[in-house]
């Protein structure tokens, strides 16, 4: 799973140096140094360890015509309804998991507690008898679930300098395709167990999904590696020092940005309340939370509704659920090859705000034809495709955004949690907006999706422009007359806002 092209180039070093104002010492030659051979090698072994561990997701999506509406005694828009509810814990727990994941030496021990949880609680999904337990199931399932995503971007960017971001950001997305799409023909396997052990299909799904999850979790106490000082059993001393090398050369910052004698980041302690402050009050959250949500609501209105097209379009449950899949795989493979262009140009606008006008495309002709969809299957579900090959991208680069102009771990890990958070509340949003009465033309949901992307564009491009103003202004002033008005200890606490800190684009 190792980027080919992941070496970094004296150009790159130069700009990120730049970027991160780091000492002129830091400059010369280090003995840390490794060859580009030893350098892809390091790192396709950290690939090997980190990556499969943080590519398990739940998926819910495809549960809905198999039944699970008609056994609760569902009407109208209750299942809108349950996928609504479980955002509320999953957006309010996001900030609070990724505190106290900074808490824990081991982010593997919080991971696995989270994970081993939420795997419990969607095998409890599939045995509820009512509509008020799924509820409470949906709920737990939110705050045990809510602290993953926000770990999981943190963990990267512990491990790899910002060239290499995106492209690993992507991967961890694209287990959410895949999910998607090997959940929709896992789905339409297990449904056939519909009356084993008295249970319906649906019923199969949640359990033995869950079950799955719970594996996953219990695994990830073990096989998870926490940070490249804790993994001597499958990294050499050299590559040890030299991903340490590379941490504190790209990713210092604000708090505790220093390396402990064991090479770990220290955990804040007494720091807590002004880190939040200070990412409440980042104007680039916001924006970052927009691009966030031009993607999220799309995406988690074609989820949850994508197999009811299918069926819309005039294929039987089962073959819905087969055709649920390409297209999930089709955005998989565009995430990949989009981030590893944007890594190699080392440049974050152009490979989200296209990716938003082409989705932006087909879900104007998805609305267009939404009325009469089943006389215009072939154009639509080549539409599906363009929409999902369209949002995968979006999100991953919108992070590694985020991540890179951020400074300091502490803050990095808090404000990434809030950027989700802030993001995820398209959560909510994409899970009501396709409503059961408007079917099959559903106008709001597909008018509401198109404000979003638009909107997340205007974003996207505003930050772009932001950032290039600020790092201008900042280059007015020389490091003597900055360092003769502030003093060390005054810029390292500014972290991102010092005058010395330059944003990447």
């Amino acid at each position: 799973m190792a980027d080919p092209g992941s070496e970094l180039t004296k150009r790159e070093v130069l700009h990120l140096e730049k970027s991160l104002q780091l000492d002129t010492a830091s400059k010369e030659a280090h003995p840390d140094e490794l060859t580009k051979e030893q350098h892809d090698k390091t790192f396709r072994k950290v690939d090997f360890h980190l990556l499969p561990m943080l590519m398990a997701l739940a998926n819910v999506g495809n549960a809905k015509i198999e039944g699970l509406e008609a056994d609760l005694n569902m009407k109208g828009n209750d299942y809108n309804v349950v996928n609504m509810i479980f955002f509320v814990p999953y957006i309010l727990c996001e900030v609070p998991a990724n505190s106290i994941l900074m808490k824990f030496k081991k982010p593997s021990t919080w991971i696995g507690i989270i994970v081993t949880a939420w795997g419990i609680v969607m095998t409890c999904s599939g045995l509820c008898q009512s509509y008020a337990g799924l509820i409470v199931c949906r709920i737990l399932l939110g705050v045990f679930e809510a602290g993953f995503f926000p770990a999981a971007v943190y963990l990267l960017s512990q491990w790899y300098p910002p060239k290499m971001t995106q492209f690993r950001m992507s991967l961890l997305y694209c287990a959410a395709a895949m999910s998607g799409a090997f959940s929709g023909l896992m789905a339409a396997g297990i449904a056939k167990m519909s009356g084993v052990g008295g249970y319906r299909g649906w019923r199969w799904i949640f359990i033995i999904e869950g079950l799955l999850t719970v594996v996953f979790g219990v695994a990830a106490f073990w096989i998870l590696p926490d940070s490249p000082s804790r993994s001597t059993r499958w990294l050499a001393e050299p590559e040890i020092r030299y991903l340490n090398h590379l941490y504190d050369k790209f990713r210092r910052g604000t708090f505790n940005n220093e390396r402990n004698s064991e090479g770990e980041t220290p955990k804040p302690k007494s720091h807590d309340w002004k880190i939040l402050g200070m990412v409440v009050s980042d104007w680039q959250i916001y924006l970052q939370a927009l691009i966030f949500i031009s993607s999220a609501v799309p995406t988690y209105a074609l989820k949850f509704t994508l197999p009811q097209i299918m069926v819309n379009m005039g294929f039987s449950s089962t073959n819905a659920q087969l055709l649920s899949a390409p297209p999930y795989v089709c955005g998989a493979i565009s995430a990949l090859i989009v981030s590893r262009i944007a890594d190699k140009f080392f440049w974050r606008l152009p490979f989200i705000v296209i990716p938003q006008l082409s989705l932006m495309t087909a879900y104007a002709v998805l609305f267009s034809y939404s009325a009469t969809i089943s006389s215009h299957v072939a154009l639509c579900y080549t539409f599906v495709h363009v929409a999902t090959i369209s949002v995968y991208p979006i999100i991953p680069g919108g992070n590694t955004w985020t991540v890179n102009n951020l400074a300091g771990p502490a803050k990095r890990a808090i404000g990434i949690a809030a950027m989700i958070c802030l993001g995820n509340c398209g959560g909510i949003i994409g899970s009501l907006i396709f409503v059961a009465d408007e079917k099959p033309r559903y106008q709001t949901g597909w008018g509401i999706s198109l404000a979003f992307i638009c909107l997340g564009a205007v974003s996207a491009c505003t930050l772009e422009v932001t950032y290039k103003f600020i790092n201008k202004k900042r280059d007015r002033l020389s490091r003597e007359e900055i360092e003769d008005t502030h003093t060390a200890a005054k810029l390292e606490d500014m972290g991102d806002r010092s005058p010395l800190f330059r944003y990447t684009l």
